[in-house]
């Protein structure tokens, strides 16, 4: 009979002992997923963010070409309006 005792004890400590190892393993790998969803959720906003300031560069970069479109036709206007004077001046010098 003690022999049994000792049987059961022992087979019942295994069992307990496989039980209490599947419910950690359940709290670890709930754990663990928690832990990947929230790093995915960072990753996405931090994502999110060098999105928004890539479309903003664009944005800057797009005014910047615009204006830089601007003063080159301002610079042609002005090369030819020196070359008018020049013209002009050059007949004046001729007259005197």
């Amino acid at each position: 009979m003690n022999m049994e005792l000792t049987a059961i004890v022992g087979v019942l400590s295994a069992l307990f002992g496989m039980l209490f190892t599947y419910l950690a393993f359940l709290k670890n790998r709930d754990k663990d997923v928690q832990q990947s969803a929230a790093e995915s959720a960072v990753i996405s906003t931090k994502l999110d963010a060098i999105n928004n300031d890539v479309e903003n560069i664009r944005v800057d970069m797009k005014v910047e070409q615009k204006a830089r479109m601007d003063l080159s036709e301002r610079v042609t206007r002005v090369e030819e309006s020196s070359k008018q004077a020049h013209k002009r001046i050059d007949e004046l010098g001729e007259k005197v």
